[in-house]
């Protein structure tokens, strides 16, 4: 459920961001020189938007290509750590591992041994 959220957020991110990239491909441009050069018609606007709007798009498809890669590598199966005994080691088993490592002294394992009901 959360992947599906995450990769439906990052098109719309991306769609946001690629959008005025279509806006400035339907832009007309005028024949002549005119006060322009090279009948650019924006001035020194690109050359301080190209190079932002460049790095926003490769920041974008680098993170959509990451949350793919996620997405369908299945991360998360497994990647939080589990706090469960591995099967085939009792609770008593855990207990005289401890008491024999010295964390634990004799009355406490006594007392926890008499909880666990063994």
């Amino acid at each position: 459920m959360i992947k599906n959220r995450i990769f439906m957020a990052s098109i719309v991110l991306a769609s946001l961001v690629m959008a005025p990239a279509s806006v400035w491909a339907q832009e007309t441009f005028r024949h002549g020189y005119g006060s322009h050069m090279m009948n650019w018609g924006g001035g020194w606007s690109h050359i301080i938007f190209g190079p932002i709007f460049m790095i926003v798009i490769f920041v974008v498809v680098i993170a959509l290509v990451v949350l793919l890669v996620r997405w369908l590598g299945g991360m998360g199966h497994g990647a939080q750590p589990s706090h469960h005994a591995p099967p085939g080691r009792a609770p008593l088993d855990i207990l005289k591992e401890r008491y024999a490592r010295g964390e634990i002294d004799k009355e406490e394992f006594e007392e926890r041994r008499s909880v666990l009901g063994e």
